[in-house]
Parts: structure tokens; C-alpha cells; sequence
């Protein structure tokens, strides 16, 4: 078993980022001939939770919220869920908003965000009582979202992995890259190295670790297409970013080709020094392309913590992943065992 936590089965995953309420108008505006969109409770970090809680994996979540109605509708609907949301801050702004035209994914045009002057927005330094927050928590997870928001946020980011780290939690970051959002004078290169240096855990792919982290992809890696190329750049990326971050102890890559109506996916694990791949998954059919990586980094918390081989975690999380493709909204439905059989 790798020194990358030893979960005690009596802490709590903590997932930390902003909550979104998702409006879904359909390609062709007959949303305006019916005077109705269909909507999601989503967010990356929300939705990493809404899986963990949904496997019987004991998750708490921070957001911050505006202290009305709303707030407390969502907030019951998340307990409902088993998510602990006692963490919540509660501070001036309101829900933030994004909208995504049904059939597309968060890489297309289709894509509005309405997030500014957010109650996670305008969080700052200083406010959270971090102590309090991590409490019994033994992992934290964030994603690159949460610093593209604004400098403020970023600041806040660091604020909280300085204190993670310092109780000795497990932190694990996404990369996930946002176009739309780093507006504020920063490119992701300039913050996200002194956020990933207190990671234990990396998730992304090797085009937003060079978006992110500087590390550069081989130049024409697409020219070929295969596989074996593609997974022994993903060992020369991971190797790096061990070499240029001691904490981090793993990293996972996700390869997901969608160019076409057809999808392939498969994933890699690279920690302890040995690369593992999962097998690959193939589909025409795609119902909703929102939340497939969250589900991902779920899957592979929900590995770490039940301790399982590092081929089990990988496969249980690319499987999990690849079943969220079917799934309408921002966060699976599928369980434990459902995920385990769908698993190539």
C-alpha cells in the first residue's frame, strides 16, 4: 500500500469549492415556447460529494451561500443526500449560476457562466474558522476552478491547504481547466504551482498539466493516435510532476477523445513508481458529458479510502466516470454496484 493516505475509516472526505445551480435551455429555444428549463445542483467539488455520499463514504462540504431561502432549500436537499454541510459559510452575495445548452459539454461555446458577486465569490482571508472546518476531516479535495474564480479565492485556496497540510491531511487537487473563468490578471501557470506544491494527489490529464503547471506535451502527439503514445506521455508528465512537487506521491490521468460522435476513455494511475492503465471504454451514445471527471476523483477517493489495490482504484474510478456519460444532471446515480459491473 502506498504511504498516499491510510484512511481511518472514521474521517471525513472534506470537498471544497462553489456551488452552482445549472440551467439547461435546449439547442433548438424551445425552452422559450414552454416557459420552462430544465436545472442541476452542480459544481465540480459539489458533485464529488454527491458521489462519495451516494457510496457510503462519510463527505463533508464547503461552499459559501447567501443566508435566505434558497440557501436553506439546497442545504436540506443536500442533507438529504447524506453530505455533511455543516461546514457551510454563510456571507453576503448570492447562488452562482452557469448555463449549458443540453447536449454540450463545459469545452463549448454553449457555455455562460453567472457566478460573479457569488457568496463563495467574495469569500476572503482571515473569515474561516479553519480549525473548526477540518475537525475530524482526513482528506481535502479542491479543483482548479476554485482559484480561476478571482486572486481573493486563490488566496483562500492557500489559506486552507496551508492548514490541511499543517494537520497532516491528505489534500488532492483537479486540474480541471476553465477558458472562461482566470479573467483576473493571472493565468493559471502563475498560481496553480503554489497551490499543487501541498497536493498529495493529482488528477487531470496531460494538456491541463501543461496549461496549468507549465509541464509541456510532446509536440504532435495527436498525429498518431495510439494509445501506447499517449499513455507513455502521461508516465513522462507524472514523473515530472513528482520531481517538481515532493509531496505528491500520485497522479491520475484521465483520456477522454470525443472529437467525434463516438467517445473513447481510459485513465492511468502513475504512483510508487509504476504506471497502471485502465481498460478502455467506448459509447455513440452520450447523455451528459457535465461531471464525468468529478465522478472520476471520486471514484478514486472512494478507493484510497476502502484501501483497495491500485488496479481496483483505478478501474472502479474510470468506470464510474465512463456510467456518468448516461447519467442527466451534474452528479451520478449509480451505485456501488452498478459501477463495479460496468467495469471492462
Amino acid at each position: 500500500m502506498s504511504a498516499l493516505l491510510k484512511q481511518e475509516k472514521n474521517g471525513s472526505i472534506l470537498s471544497f469549492g462553489e456551488l452552482l445551480i445549472r440551467l439547461c435551455p435546449d439547442a433548438d429555444g424551445d425552452w422559450l415556447n414552454m416557459n420552462q428549463i430544465p436545472f442541476y445542483i452542480g459544481g465540480a467539488e459539489l458533485n464529488v460529494a454527491n458521489a462519495l455520499a451516494l457510496w457510503a463514504v462519510p463527505v463533508k462540504y464547503f461552499t459559501a451561500l447567501p443566508p435566505n431561502g434558497l440557501s436553506a432549500q439546497i442545504i436540506t436537499y443536500l442533507d438529504k443526500k447524506g453530505i455533511d454541510t455543516s461546514p457551510i459559510h454563510y456571507g453576503e452575495g448570492r447562488v452562482g449560476l452557469y448555463f449549458l445548452t443540453t447536449g454540450q459539454d463545459l469545452k463549448h461555446n454553449a457555455l455562460i457562466y453567472d457566478r460573479a458577486g457569488s457568496a463563495f465569490a467574495n469569500l476572503k482571508t482571515g473569515v474561516i474558522d479553519w480549525d473548526k472546518v477540518l475537525q475530524g476531516v482526513t482528506w481535502f479535495h479542491f479543483s482548479a476552478i476554485c482559484p480561476a474564480i478571482g486572486q481573493n479565492i486563490a488566496d483562500v485556496c492557500k489559506e486552507a491547504l496551508e492548514a490541511a497540510e499543517k494537520k497532516g491531511i491528505t489534500i488532492s487537487v483537479d486540474l480541471n481547466y476553465r477558458s472562461k473563468l482566470w479573467q483576473y490578471g493571472k493565468s493559471p501557470v502563475q498560481v496553480m504551482p503554489g497551490l499543487v506544491k501541498h497536493c498529495d494527489l493529482v488528477m487531470g490529464n496531460i494538456w491541463a498539466a501543461e496549461t496549468m503547471l507549465g509541464i509541456e506535451v510532446t509536440p504532435n502527439i495527436h498525429e498518431s493516435g495510439q494509445k501506447s503514445i499517449y499513455l507513455k506521455e502521461s508516465l513522462r508528465t507524472s514523473e515530472t510532476i513528482l520531481h517538481q512537487y515532493s509531496k505528491c506521491k500520485a497522479v491520475a490521468n484521465t483520456f477522454r477523445f470525443d472529437a467525434t460522435n463516438d467517445i473513447k476513455y481510459y485513465s492511468t494511475l502513475y504512483i510508487d513508481n509504476q504506471l497502471y492503465n485502465s481498460g478502455e471504454y467506448e459509447t455513440g451514445q452520450v447523455m451528459d458529458k457535465a461531471g464525468s471527471g468529478d465522478c472520476f476523483m471520486a471514484g478514486l477517493i472512494y478507493g484510497f479510502y476502502h484501501q483497495l489495490k491500485m488496479p481496483e482504484i483505478l478501474n472502479y474510478a474510470t468506470a464510474a466516470a465512463f456510467e456518468k456519460l448516461f447519467i442527466k444532471g451534474d452528479a451520478t446515480t449509480r451505485t456501488v454496484a452498478e459501477i463495479k459491473k460496468a467495469i471492462n
